[in-house]
């Protein structure tokens, strides 16, 4: 029997999981309570040993005195160094042993994983990063991939990952708006909620992050403060979390490391408590983001010592402290002591933490550290790296293509330039294993990893290749050289972008933010240069955010974009240059002209627009949701009838596409919402529904949307969400510019009835029906 504590009412496999932890917080110590609340950083031990060699250093304590008393969790046994993932599982599983074995219940650790490309470990296969979730307009593939992501996790005896990011882009020079799935918050929230299905399905905890406002901060700098109104919060910040929530199923939330109008995230109780679960109605886990709690101290000032940031934090709604030991520890328990942190929090918390470890089977009497034999542990098989490609092929973005340079004509001499173009890392984001974890030259990447180089040259004969440049740097002497590659060519593919890292270390990534929107270092003399040689260039981004591409990047033939497309990039890539794929991504994100402050994104009222009043002119180069393909699509209105739309009730409208070109592909219909008189100003277009349309060669489809009213709600001037009465467009467009200036087609309706109020409870989703017919 685990523990030394006699099998009682808190192991009833019968009881709920609240009745279960209910019955065991009054058998608890404060240390015992305490000691569930946090969790603890070490890492596995590459012989399979248990916990890793060093890990006091890490976690700032011994492990036989953390563990004494129970665990709540234990922080990235994968992925901290490089394990082998056979090894890792072992020691892991002998970890915990240690814990079932040193305290009284004998209760396991909930272990945590990041899993934002792939469950970040050594030897695990890295999928797009989340700009390209977007970029594929395609939910049902990302539940699939989250729940490969999930099994891998759960095979290895990881129970929670810290993913999806719900952040809506709001400033592009912010160094995590990779991580984001895109400035649209119906998007984030479709594709987010598919991803925690994907997830939990598998049987991991999902984890929110970062709630909320992370994403909105000054001047895009990483942990700035966000200065923002109430209606941005509600409008823009908060619905892909609702929706992840509601339509996902997520039992985990991350607190944001923001502070929003001076009030820290992590001490915010209106926003932990009294909105997510009194409100919303959440009742799994709040964890805190990595050291924020200590951050009330050391960078926000609002807590004068450690005891003080944690009663902070619970009385906000934080659960768990992570990565390791620290206010949650010696300071809280001297704190409960002291009479200054009331118990009946800790109990609070508590009790969510062990319904949650109940969910997870981990106050079974016969619960197993594995649900299978470690040696059947494989984290990177072709069945995942196919999957990886399906993802990476559907978000590549054919932003631009003049005179049919693309796809690679057969015979044509093509020159490689630019310092992604050779280069691995260029496909990674920087939560990707090797690019956040770093070098570790004696073990190597761990996984095949082509450039494009590599891939394109398996595919186009005798290609010329030169750098030009590095990522970063002033170096221009390699230049000369990519310019004479390109004039001796038929065609110059010039590739140009990020590297990922953290804290500086890279060109994107946490803590990598941007003073404005040029590209890194000296490529874009490097791009001047080649396009002056007159020879037609194909522009290839590989990146983490939208650079400028503005008029000194006119003269580019072609205009192609891969957002961290990840392990099988480099041949998605290549694919969709040779014409081997029909591209079919759409930008999650618009593509700016100006490299200065012009960080707005589409979702923009009218003065938010090119107006008389300023000689600044916002409008970007390629706006959201804008892509092109190898063949062409003609979009005819159907008529539905519609007129009239009642504030409680539900319209249908559609169009019919037709596929007119000579090779399959698909496009994606997208539907927009313009409110041209409301109580407060409202975006110009904003997207309310969208569907991905695969079609072959002459085959048309109807797409029909059943739009409920709730959709056009908003937040009025009392600052409740409405919907209000009167005339409305919906409008079928294929990117934000076009639903603005030239949409396929506009229904003209009238909102009628009352102006309605409405709750969390509202409809969130527009539906989307295909009705294929044949070639025609």
């Amino acid at each position: 029997m685990r523990g030394q504590v006699p099998n009682d009412k808190w192991r009833d496999t019968r009881l709920t999981a609240a009745e279960r932890a209910e019955a065991l917080i009054p058998l608890m110590t404060l240390e015992e309570k305490v000691a569930q609340l946090v969790g603890v950083w070490v890492g596995a031990d590459a012989s399979g040993g248990g916990v890793a060699p060093h890990q006091a250093d890490m976690a700032g304590v011994e492990w036989s005195d953390v563990i004494a008393h129970g665990l709540g969790q234990l922080t990235r046994p994968f992925g901290t160094a490089p394990v082998d993932p056979v090894a890792g599982a072992r020691s892991l599983a002998a970890s915990q042993a240690q814990i079932v074995a040193a305290s009284r219940f004998g209760i396991p650790a909930q272990v945590h994983e990041e899993c934002l490309t792939g469950f970040a470990a050594w030897r695990a296969t890295v999928y797009p990063a989340p700009l390209s979730w977007g970029a594929s307009f395609d939910p049902e593939l990302i539940e699939e991939v989250a729940g490969r992501i999930g099994r891998s996790m759960r095979a290895a005896g990881v129970h929670q990952g810290l993913a999806p990011v719900l952040d809506v882009t709001r400033d592009y020079r912010w160094g995590r708006t990779e991580e984001t799935i895109g400035e649209d918050p119906y998007l984030v929230g479709t594709v987010g909620a598919a991803y925690v299905r994907g997830i939990e399905g598998a049987g991991v905890v999902a984890t929110l992050k970062h709630f909320a406002g992370y994403s909105a901060s000054r001047g895009g700098r990483n942990l700035a403060p966000a200065h923002m109104g109430g209606r941005e919060l509600a409008d823009v910040i908060l619905p892909p979390f609702e929706m992840a929530l509601r339509l996902g199923g997520a039992r985990s939330v991350m607190n944001s490391y923001a502070e929003i109008d001076g009030v820290p995230v992590a001490a915010d109780e209106g926003l932990l408590t009294r909105l997510l679960r009194e409100e919303w109605g959440f009742a799994g886990t709040v964890v805190a983001d990595y050291f924020s709690i200590r951050f009330l101290h050391k960078l926000h000032g609002v807590a004068a010592e450690a005891a003080d940031a944690a009663g902070l934090a619970l009385r906000a709604g934080i659960d768990v402290e992570l990565p390791t030991v620290d206010t949650f520890g010696a300071p809280l328990i001297e704190a409960v002591k002291s009479g200054q942190v009331d118990e009946a929090l800790i109990d609070r918390a508590l009790a969510r933490v062990l319904a949650q470890k109940a969910e997870l089977g981990l106050l079974d009497e016969d619960w197993q550290p594995l649900p299978g034999d470690a040696a059947d542990v494989r984290l990177d098989d072709e069945e995942s790296q196919e999957l990886a490609l399906r993802l990476a092929r559907e978000s590549i973005v054919l932003v631009r293509n003049t005179g049919g340079v693309l796809p690679l004509a057969p015979g044509r001499r093509v020159a490689l330039v630019g310092p992604v173009a050779d280069d691995p890392m260029a496909m990674l984001g920087c939560y990707a294993f090797p690019a956040h974890v770093g070098p570790h030259p004696e073990h190597g990447l761990g996984l095949d990893l082509p450039s494009l180089r590599e891939a394109l040259g398996a595919l186009v004969p005798d290609l010329a290749y030169e750098p030009g440049c590095e990522i970063t740097g002033d170096d221009t002497s390699g230049i000369a050289a990519a310019v004479a590659a390109a004039a001796e060519s038929d065609v110059c593919v010039l590739a140009v972008g990020d590297r990922a890292g953290l804290f500086g270390r890279g060109t994107s990534g946490e803590g990598c933010d941007a003073a404005d929107l040029r590209l890194p270092g000296v490529q874009s003399e490097l791009v001047r240069a080649v396009l002056a040689t007159g020879t037609p260039v194909v522009l290839v981004l590989l990146a983490g955010r939208p650079y400028a591409l503005g008029p000194e990047f006119d003269a580019a033939a072609a205009v192609v974009y891969g957002f961290f497309p990840g392990q099988r990039g480099g041949q998605a890539l290549a694919e969709v240059l040779t014409g081997a794929v029909n591209p079919t991504g759409r930008l999650p994100v618009s593509v700016p002209r100006d490299a200065g402050g012009l960080p707005a994104t589409y979702l923009s009222p009218w003065l938010g627009r090119r107006t008389q009043v300023s000689s600044v002119d916002p409008t970007p180069a390629y706006s959201f949701g804008h892509g092109l393909s190898y063949t062409t699509f003609e979009w005819e209105p159907l008529d539905t009838g519609a007129a009239e739309w009642p504030v409680d009730g539900e319209v249908t409208v559609g169009v019919s596409v037709r596929n007119t070109g000579s090779r399959a592909g698909a496009e994606v219909v997208q539907l927009y919402l313009h409110d041209p008189v409301a109580q407060t100003t409202r975006p110009v277009v904003r997207l309310v529904g969208y569907a991905r349309v695969p079609l072959e060669a002459g085959q048309a489809a109807r797409v029909e949307f059943t739009v409920p009213a709730d959709a056009a709600s908003f937040t009025g001037v009392r600052g409740r969400r409405i919907v209000e009465p009167g005339d409305v467009e919906l409008r079928f467009a294929r990117s934000s510019g076009d639903a603005e200036t030239g949409a396929a087609a506009a229904v003209p309706l009238r909102l009628t009835g009352a102006e309605r109020e409405l709750g969390h409870d509202r409809n969130l989703l527009v539906t989307a029906r295909i009705t294929r017919e044949g070639a025609g």
